[in-house]
């Protein structure tokens, strides 16, 4: 049997978001370019759930790397060591960590 084509699957995966994030959070998605994204059955689906904001990539997204780059300095210096008994705890302490960088920025 043949996989589903790719638009369908980016569906799928879009209503489980909308089922499982509170309907009062906005959702910001970061994708790359794919065509399969832009298809008229999600586009059409967008369309509907105006709290859904796609940002797509540019072709070449170095910019992208910075942000991966970003995510594994959080990582390593504050949490990878840590444990949390909540996501809430979690979040305090990546927040506590992008405030002592702030602080030292300025």
């Amino acid at each position: 049997m043949p996989a589903p084509p790719l638009g369908k699957e980016f569906l799928k995966c879009l209503r489980r978001i909308d089922r499982e994030v509170p309907k009062s959070r906005a959702v910001h998605l970061v994708l790359d370019n794919y065509a399969t994204l832009k298809t008229p059955e999600v586009t059409t689906w967008l369309s509907r759930y105006p709290r859904f904001h796609l940002h797509f990539t540019p072709t070449s997204a170095s910019w992208l790397n910075m942000v991966e780059r970003f995510f594994a300095e959080i990582t390593t210096r504050r949490i990878q060591r840590g444990s949390y008994a909540s996501v809430g705890d979690l979040e305090a302490a990546i927040y506590d960590y992008l405030l002592a960088l702030a602080n030292s920025l300025t």
